[in-house]
């Protein structure tokens, strides 16, 4: 692969003109595909084989035209203090404002009356409207949300608190100004690296063509795929972080090989030949974690997946095809002014020497692996007690999915819900759809066993529909939709009532949404962590480092969801990460976070152990090959992971909190990966077991390929092509 890869570099360096107008072409193409295709109409959300989409299934068929998974609106009235909303001057502003709500939108099924549907809390003081569409929220036109919103405007201005919920506002999340500030950190943070505007510049640029030209294809094809309005978020967050450190990676190996005195082309080549090597298989553990995604089947999470793991295909190859054709066209201007006034003040070989020079000095990497050598067993208590401190909040761990009452207190939808909760109680935020498949007298026995169950505040009497053989109820619980009380009550109606009784409504779907979620963590784990465990065995030919890159990555994941419980659900520093509402974790985080993270915490095992290894084979024992690695690595990997942390946590500004919750998670999680798992527990590992760590079975080593990620077939696959046949240096990835 080394040989491969470098004459890739070498050829892409040549050819730089070409190369660049290439990839600036596919971006042109890609834009204007995004610009010209139509608007995603939806982002659908179902959840094959449970019973909350069964019931919608069948009440798309049972009630044609009801809009059954269509959005859903509330229009709340809130009376004066001392007043109520029986007055008649406030009876007259609702009336008004449902017949404004009816007239302002064909994609509206219904619109009911507070005071005919019983929508009026006790004490009077409030009132809501329910809006249903035919549409889901997607789908609804700009014109049908600003009749929505309007009718609450007109209202207001009357003597009334009016609020709008619900999903029909639903929109694209919004992006503030923290996603720039990230970049602005990882420019400064390259800028540091390399001394040189020129490369900290390289990786920027890149990784932005390629994010461009993932989150334009994913715009151009979102309406065909029925992508959803997280998707592209999600693939500009991965893209953007791989993309610039497999960039870094790649830029900081050519200096190296500049630095020993090679021509540049030869550099570029070795550049891509060995460093690229390490980000193929580093980009395929991300691929191999997101496309595992489709293993939970729901189709959200697998386009989702899809969808990132392409973005991170395109980082791949633009580290191997562009960076090395840029590098073509920077020149000199790549390397710091030091050393360009150092080159031209002597010859190549003083340069090189006064390098060698400085690299003997030893620097930061490697007197920290020293010190972990000395005291492998404290560095690895520390280090695992820490991590298992701060996991300690995942054991409190509870699911569901954010809702209107997670929101910030500026917004609407937010002031909505606590109206509601306030005037008739949380449960009103949520109530359950349940749906009978038989006759009216099947609907009525559904009633009143429902109501001999704990935990509901309200039970409409059956709805059926015309054929006499389907009805609906609705019913609402005592508590807020996300709470365990609630969650019992759902499973309560449906262990006491029989097949022909489905409960769905969003409450439902949150509840099988988690359950799905939690069935499918251990099959994906096993797929994931079992697939990527062959590859790096493959990479490293060892049994034992695969093994215990996969056991640090899951102690450095749990503590990360430790670190979001904290914050999220219970609320330890919530106000500094703009957290105004606790509650449930996001039923997709902790799979999510493993399919992620697993993969971006590989990228930092295979760049720094296979410098290890590397040293190792070419016979340094093993704690001189754990201290050369981190000499040549441990600072682009710090770099590497500042520059991601930054990234992530750049997207905690977001007002979506699904979207925040990610961000933080991410963030802390290859905090945790890269300083305490990778930078700490591996080195001290590795030092415990000496040359056991590089043992592997006779038999298996005879079977498995040789890739040769260090580079060893260079020396003679480059003097077969006729370019420099000096020995290859040792990689500095």
């Amino acid at each position: 692969m080394a040989t491969f890869l470098y004459k890739l570099g070498r050829s892409a360096f040549r050819r730089r003109r070409l190369v660049a107008l290439l990839w600036v072409a596919l971006l042109a193409v890609a834009g204007i595909g995004a610009a010209t295709a139509p608007a995603a109409t939806s982002g659908s959300f179902s959840i094959p084989g449970t019973e909350a989409q069964r019931a919608f299934d069948l009440l798309e068929e049972r009630f044609p035209g009801a809009g059954a998974d269509g959005a859903t609106a509330r229009v709340v009235f809130k009376a004066p203090e001392g007043q109520k909303m029986t007055d008649p001057a406030h009876k007259a502003v609702v009336e008004e404002t449902v017949s404004a709500l009816k007239n302002g939108s064909d994609q509206i099924v219904s619109v009911t009356d507070p005071y005919t549907a019983q929508a009026v809390s006790q004490n009077g003081s409030t009132a809501y409207v329910s809006v249903a569409y035919k549409v889901n929220a997607m789908e609804l036109t700009d014109g049908t949300r600003e009749a929505l919103t309007q009718a609450g405007e007109n209202a207001q201005g009357k003597g009334l608190t009016v609020e709008v919920g619900g999903d029909a506002l639903q929109t694209m999340p919004e992006t503030g100004s923290s996603e720039i500030i990230g970049v602005v950190i990882a420019g400064i943070v390259l800028v540091m690296t390399f001394g040189s505007l020129v490369a900290a510049g390289l990786p920027l640029l890149t990784a932005i063509i390629g994010v461009g030209i993932g989150v334009s294809s994913i715009t151009a094809l979102a309406n065909v795929l029925d992508l959803g309005s997280t998707t592209s978020t999600l693939a500009m967050m991965i893209g953007l972080a791989v993309g610039i450190d497999y960039a870094l990676f790649i830029v900081s190996r050519y200096r190296a090989e500049l630095a020993d005195g090679r021509e540049k082309e030869d550099a570029a080549g070795r550049a891509v030949g060995t460093a690229g090597s390490a980000v193929v298989f580093a980009g395929l553990t991300v691929v191999i974690a997101l496309v595992g995604l489709a293993v939970v089947n729901i189709p959200m999470l697998t386009k989702m997946g899809f969808a990132a793991a392409g973005t991170v295909v395109i980082a791949v190859l633009i580290a191997l095809t562009l960076i090395p054709a840029l590098l073509g066209f920077a020149g000199d201007k790549v390397v710091g002014r030091k050393q360009r006034k150092a080159a031209k003040a002597g010859a190549a070989g003083d340069v090189a020497a006064s390098t060698g020079a400085k690299a003997d000095k030893p620097n930061g990497g490697t007197r920290w692996a020293r010190f972990v050598i000395r005291r492998p067993v404290m560095v690895l208590l520390v280090g695992v007690l820490g991590l298992g401190a701060i996991a300690l909040p995942a054991a409190s761990l509870e699911m569901g999915l954010p809702d209107d009452g997670a929101k910030p207190t500026s917004t609407t939808e937010r002031r909505a819900y606590d109206t509601l909760s306030d005037g008739f109680g949380p449960g009103f935020n949520g109530p359950l759809l349940v749906v009978v498949d038989g006759d009216k007298a099947t609907a009525d026995r559904t009633v009143s066993t429902i109501k001999g169950l704990e935990g509901w505040a309200a039970v409409t009497p059956a709805t059926p529909n015309k054929a006499g053989d389907a009805a609906m109820i609705t019913v609402v619980p005592k508590d807020r939709p996300s709470s365990v009380a609630t969650e019992g009550l759902v499973h309560d109606i449906r262990d006491a009532t029989g097949d022909d009784v489905l409960v769905t409504g969003a409450t439902a779907m949150n509840i099988d949404f988690s359950q799905k979620m939690n069935d499918a963590l251990v099959p994906y784990l096993a797929l994931v962590v079992g697939l990527a465990f062959l590859l790096l065995t493959l990479v490293f030919r060892s049994v034992l480092v695969p093994l215990k890159a996969a056991l640090g990555f899951l102690l450095s994941v749990v503590a990360a969801l430790g670190a979001v419980v904290a914050v999220f659900q219970w609320g330890w520093l919530g106000s500094l990460f703009g957290v105004e509402q606790t509650g449930p974790i996001m039923s997709m985080m902790p799979i999510f976070m493993v399919g992620v993270v697993f993969g971006l915490a590989m990228d930092y095992e295979v760049f720094l152990v296979t410098r290890m290894r590397e040293a190792y084979v070419h016979g340094e024992r093993p704690g001189e090959a754990i201290v050369t690695g981190f000499r040549h690595s441990a600072r682009v990997v710090t770099a590497a992971a500042v520059i991601m942390i930054a990234v992530f946590a750049g997207f905690i500004g977001m007002t979506d909190q699904m979207i925040k919750m990610i961000g933080f998670g991410l963030a802390v999680a290859v905090l945790f990966d890269a300083f305490v798992v990778r930078m700490a527990i591996v080195p001290a590992v590795l030092a415990l077991l000496g040359h056991k760590a590089w043992w592997l079975p006779k038999w298996l080593d005879r079977i498995l390929p040789n890739v040769d990620v260090e580079g060893e077939g260079l020396a003679a696959g480059t003097s077969a092509d006729g370019s420099s046949g000096a020995k290859p240096d040792l990689v500095k990835v």
